[in-house]
């Protein structure tokens, strides 16, 4: 038998992107051994492309390539340059976690005044003793790669009836180029618990950099939980990031996410409803233009009666860029009195623009409500007219138009600073169009 040796777009051999790394990733030998076991399944399955169903309209394999050696840990000018980035990304109130090129920065992080509501603890930190956080229920190729090459992320544990003061945002900053980062967290959130979760992803001077992110979350009964999520990575990087969320009872959980950068992005999200009488509402935008590839694929699970469960996406897309949306919601037998509906609606402003979207049902259950729909369409030329009859320039007239396509989805967000906030990004996106 001839065995020919895996090599990446460079020639080098898949296999020493681990073994050239494993020097500094943080864990016992027993981590150190789930760690290669994860990268063996990577090695095997390589990156994911159009024959794996779930990556169907995300090639990795054509589109990325390769995966770029991991980032060295950051120095002082890498730091200077995290902490520029952070004044400029800090939310109001919000309280910080900053991570830089995958590592946790204490200096530039609020750890004591989360400390006195919280436990705040580093993955490394936990990995010295414990490879659970490594340990995830899927074959997918990039979230074994995560598994094997995370090199830190934050682990958060909100008691049971915590009500936090202010919200918590962890912000993801690249000052590296050409390198990748790879950063797992956990969140567990008690039983009538109250949070809101922040997560931004930004460049500090870096360029053609790749992100690899995963995040646990675990809910506990009557809880109330939003987490926002907000990317605006450089033009030419790539982030695929992967949440695995499992939801108590009674529970109130609201996501949205919003892309606003990256040359190839992807967030994967696997929603468990696992208590009964729970909501879950997941929404989010993509604003994409040149030629900006974007993709949300989303797994909600109703494995219990008597859940809610709500999708409202939009995409905005310019120029050649291309935008995906994959919803699937399941239904188990048992699960009678499930409510889920989910709603993708694309608006194309260029002729070359694409958008693939493809809602799914799987319902094991006979006694439901769910339904979905999917959409595509351009600018309505008789509002454009409208608009610009009583004297708006087209550009304030498609914005005018463009900020109501984009307003359903943002106005879940409950917190009415951040919505306001959200609000000002797709403005700013907006007046960044030619």
């Amino acid at each position: 038998m001839n065995v020919a040796v895996a090599k990446t777009g460079n020639g080098r051999a898949v296999s020493d992107l681990f073994a050239s790394a494993e020097g500094r990733l943080p864990g016992s030998p027993a981590v150190i051994a789930v760690r290669r076991e994860a990268f063996e399944t990577y090695e095997r399955l390589g990156l994911p492309h159009r024959r794996i169903e779930e990556w169907k309209y995300t090639d990795l394999r054509a589109l990325v390539g390769e995966v770029l050696p991991l980032a060295a840990a950051p120095d002082a000018a890498a730091l200077k340059r995290a902490a520029d980035a952070v004044k400029t990304q800090a939310i109001d109130g919000a309280r910080k976690l900053v991570l830089v090129d995958g590592a946790f920065a204490a200096d530039l992080s609020d750890v004591k005044a989360l400390a006195s509501e919280i436990s705040v603890k580093t993955l490394r930190e936990t990995l010295a003793t414990d490879a659970g956080l490594l340990k995830t229920p899927s074959t997918d190729a990039v979230i074994a790669l995560n598994a094997a090459m995370a090199t830190d992320g934050v682990v958060l544990s909100i008691a049971d009836g915590t009500q936090l003061s202010a919200p918590i945002q962890i912000i993801h900053i690249a000052t590296a180029a050409s390198a990748s980062a790879f950063t797992r967290s956990q969140i567990v959130v008690g039983k009538g618990a109250r949070a809101t979760i922040i997560e931004s992803f930004v460049a500090a001077g870096a360029n053609a950099y790749q992100v690899n992110d995963a995040v646990i979350i675990s809910v506990g009964d009557n809880a109330d939980v939003a987490h926002i999520r907000l990317m605006d990575d450089a033009p030419d990087a790539v982030n695929i990031t992967s949440q695995f969320v499992t939801v108590g009872a009674n529970v109130k959980f609201n996501v949205f996410n919003m892309t606003t950068g990256a040359a190839v992005s992807r967030l994967q999200g696997f929603f468990t409803l696992a208590g009964e009488g729970s909501e879950l509402s997941v929404n989010g935008v993509n604003l994409l233009q040149k030629t900006e590839h974007g993709d949300t694929t989303l797994v909600v699970d109703h494995a219990v009666p008597n859940c809610v469960s709500r999708e409202v996406f939009r995409a905005v897309l310019d120029d050649r860029a291309h935008s995906v949306f994959q919803g699937r919601i399941i239904v188990r037998p048992d699960a009678q009195k499930t409510d889920g509906k989910m709603m993708i609606r694309a608006l194309l402003l260029s002729d070359e623009a694409e958008a693939y979207n493809k809602p799914e049902l799987e319902i094991f259950a006979d006694d439901v409500s769910c339904g979905h729909g999917a959409t595509a369409g351009a600018l309505d030329d008789s509002l454009l007219f409208y608009l610009k009859a009583r004297g708006l320039p087209e550009k304030q007239a498609q914005a005018l138009l463009i900020q109501a396509f984009v307003g359903e989805a943002i106005e879940q967000i409950a917190d009415d600073g951040l919505r306001e906030h959200v609000i000002g990004i797709a403005e700013r996106w907006l007046e960044r169009r030619p």
